[in-house]
């Protein structure tokens, strides 16, 4: 038979057991809420030429924004515009040219933009070439050059502008090779696939593969400008709000400016 003292022991002893298996089943739930939680994640389409410094930026913001991931697009400014106007599925779009910009805000896609930074635009020719290439009227002697597709890709649309302002078009439209983005010219000058290239100083700069020979004045082609702009029809509206401010904030634009480009600090 138990003793009243022994009934009080056993009760504390199976009060304290059942105390330990609450605390770790509550704990166990707040765990499996806390995982289970739902990460929003926005799609970026952006400029190929931009993709180094967003994806450093990206990685910087999602330490901060634990519950956002960024989902990135990266292209021709002109194909993507296509994209986001036939319907595909954009929270922010990080454009290499202001009329790409001004065609989706035409259509009433776009719900806040802002022109953030600048870029130049270079001649380049592969590392250690031997040959003559050192201005843009010297292109006349290569056999092969490159630039991006002037219709979808504003760096080939720059580079045809300069190579006209300077006379030197005709002399060099039979020998273009055309690229599908910036990225691209700059593989076929890495590869030593063309004798030079056209890009924007931000590539340029981060290949050891290649040499910048010349430099376009601004006066040879019309203004280059990224414009970043939020799609009206983001399902995650907030969020992109969040991380638009956070590329037009002083943390991203050191990233942009370390990479490159030119702040402007103008809004439109």
């Amino acid at each position: 038979m138990v003793s009243p003292r022994e009934g009080r022991a056993y009760v504390r002893k199976f009060s304290l057991i059942a105390l330990v298996l609450l605390i770790m089943a509550v704990s166990g739930c707040a765990e499996k809420g806390k995982l289970g939680e739902k990460q929003i994640e926005l799609t970026v389409s952006a400029a190929a030429s931009l993709q180094d410094a967003l994806n450093e930026i990206a990685a910087n913001f999602e330490k901060e924004h634990a519950g956002i991931k960024i989902n990135y697009n990266f292209g021709s400014s002109g194909a993507l515009q296509q994209q986001i106007s036939q319907g595909a599925p954009v929270d922010i779009f990080f454009s290499a040219a202001v009329d790409k910009m001004d065609k989706l805000e035409e259509e009433g896609l776009i719900e806040k933009r802002t022109n953030l930074i600048g870029n130049e635009l270079v001649l380049v020719i592969p590392k250690n070439a031997q040959n003559p290439i050192r201005t843009f009227e010297d292109l006349a002697k290569a056999d092969k050059l490159s630039i991006g597709t002037p219709e979808s890709v504003p760096a080939g649309k720059y580079a045809r502008e300069t190579l006209e302002h300077l006379g030197v078009w005709q002399a060099v439209e039979g020998k273009v090779v055309y690229a599908k983005d910036v990225r691209q010219v700059l593989t076929y000058v890495e590869t030593a696939n063309v004798d030079a290239g056209l890009v924007y100083k931000t590539d340029a700069m981060g290949s050891k593969k290649v040499e910048i020979t010349n430099t376009a004045g601004e006066d040879l082609h019309g203004p280059i400008i990224y414009p970043l702009g939020i799609m009206k029809d983001s399902r995650h509206l907030k969020e992109a709000t969040e991380f638009y401010e956070y590329l037009t904030g002083s943390e991203s634009l050191e990233v942009l400016e370390k990479y490159g480009f030119k702040g402007l600090n103008t809004k439109s």
